[in-house]
């Protein structure tokens, strides 16, 4: 069975709303908080994870919005900026999805088929995900990424 795991970036697993003034810089389209927020978890270990959810035959989806209401010419410095950040965090993914604020992300995915988990910190986006389960980052995301990884490997997904 096809099996995707679909993270958001801001406020999942990128501190973008701890970046001082990061509202401000975004309405001037400024894509410096994009760039500059620390990640909210021990990198390290969230990306041996990831890779052995990779390992075990998990896909890897970044599926992410762009500043609300931006030009063109930023969405485009927001997506350099997003790719660079999770290069730089040595994030591995298979797909990566940089799409208008607002955007269905179920949309983003169901190509894919097959169950698909979303990591992401919007109680909104996860309650209207109908493609598989659902993570909030806030609650121990490591701890349920594990899990994830430990009942994969069992072959308890169906």
């Amino acid at each position: 069975m096809n099996k995707t795991l679909v993270f958001d970036m801001d406020g999942t697993i990128a501190d973008l709303y701890g970046v001082d003034s990061w509202l401000e810089m975004l309405r001037a389209e400024d894509e410096t908080p994009y760039r500059v927020a620390e990640p909210l978890f021990d990198m390290v270990m969230l990306n041996e994870i990831v890779h052995q959810l990779r390992i075990d035959g998990w896909r890897i989806v970044v599926t992410t919005w762009l500043a609300k209401g931006a030009s063109r010419i930023y969405d485009r410095k927001v997506r350099e900026a997003k790719i660079e950040w999770l290069d730089r965090m040595g994030f591995e993914y298979d797909e990566i999805h940089l799409v208008r604020y607002g955007t269905t992300k179920a949309n983003c995915t169901r190509k894919l088929g097959g169950y698909q988990v979303l990591v992401d910190d919007n109680d909104k986006i996860r309650k209207g995900w109908d493609l598989g389960g659902t993570i909030d980052p806030r609650d121990h995301l490591l701890e349920e990424l594990m899990n994830l990884l430990l009942s994969s490997s069992s072959k308890a997904i169906r």
